[in-house]
């Protein structure tokens, strides 16, 4: 991401849960009563703008996929609630809005994102009049020159509690290093937490016509600012993951299953490329 400047693909993805509520039919896999609220008016003519055509095979697939992940994220986010976790991290939140939607009375959340996302993200709350919920501390961490856990200790995070994190939309993003600091930093946390994520199979496994697709999108996020780094096979994953235990490592036929058979729209997931995953501590 470009200093001092909200993400872009933050904003994207943003955008297209909100065409979800708007243009997908029912019932909605992920539904979101405030993802179209905090975009107001600032970024509405955007929203409409959504590729919504069943033609645009792509990006209808794109946005079932996205939406699938924070439906997943928060599936599990309920299982975990039922362990006992009493924390929730969100690392790299971008315009989430699960805090304004917190059921969990005894559930505390912490989004973790760059300064300059928080502080676009809160001027956008402002601006729609969402006032920022009780239980909700934001946490802002610049990963080139500071330290996730000296940050979220800051920010009153209890290293002593059960902790779920969602870590949605940024692994790609991450350099090898900077991506196996902060799941050692998950993996030190108590028994009993869990981490959700995302992640994508790199480009040489993939069949011909989904490289295409993968250089398409690679090329619009760099052109963002924010360039692909960091891929993973599911056998080099689960090496990444040898810390956890129950681990569920989803593609694209499990998650079409799971969330998008019998609709009648043509919310599906095409490719083989972005998987799901979760594990416990």
């Amino acid at each position: 991401m470009e200093e001092a400047k909200p993400s872009r693909t933050a904003l994207r993805v943003a955008m297209r849960r909100a065409a979800h509520q708007i243009y997908d039919d029912k019932p909605l896999v992920f539904e979101d009563p405030f993802a179209v609220s905090i975009l107001g008016d600032t970024y509405a003519e955007e929203v409409r703008r959504t590729p919504t055509n069943p033609d645009r095979i792509f990006s209808v697939s794109l946005r079932a996929f996205l939406v699938a992940r924070s439906r997943y994220a928060e599936d599990n986010l309920a299982r975990a609630v039922e362990r006992g976790v009493t924390q929730y991290v969100l690392l790299g939140a971008g315009l989430d809005t699960f805090a304004h939607r917190n059921a969990y009375p005894g559930l505390k959340v912490f989004e973790v994102d760059h300064p300059a996302t928080q502080q676009w993200k809160r001027d956008l709350l402002e601006a729609g009049g969402l006032a920022a919920p009780e239980r909700l501390t934001y946490a802002p961490v610049d990963f080139e020159r500071e330290s996730l856990p000296e940050q979220l200790a800051a920010a009153g995070f209890d290293t002593t509690a059960p902790t779920f994190f969602a870590w949605l939309g940024v692994v790609p993003y991450l350099t090898a290093e900077a991506f196996r600091t902060t799941l050692s930093f998950i993996a030190s946390q108590p028994q009993g937490s869990g981490l959700v994520m995302d992640y994508g199979q790199p480009r040489h496994v993939l069949p011909w016509l989904e490289q295409l697709a993968h250089d398409s999108l690679a090329s619009r996020v760099a052109l963002a600012g924010e360039p692909f780094q960091l891929f993973f096979t599911p056998e080099q994953i689960a090496e990444e993951l040898a810390a956890f235990r129950e681990i569920e490592d989803l593609g694209t036929g499990e998650i079409n299953h799971r969330y998008f058979v019998g609709r009648s729209d043509s919310l599906w997931l095409r490719g083989t490329a972005g998987r799901l995953l979760c594990a416990w501590l």
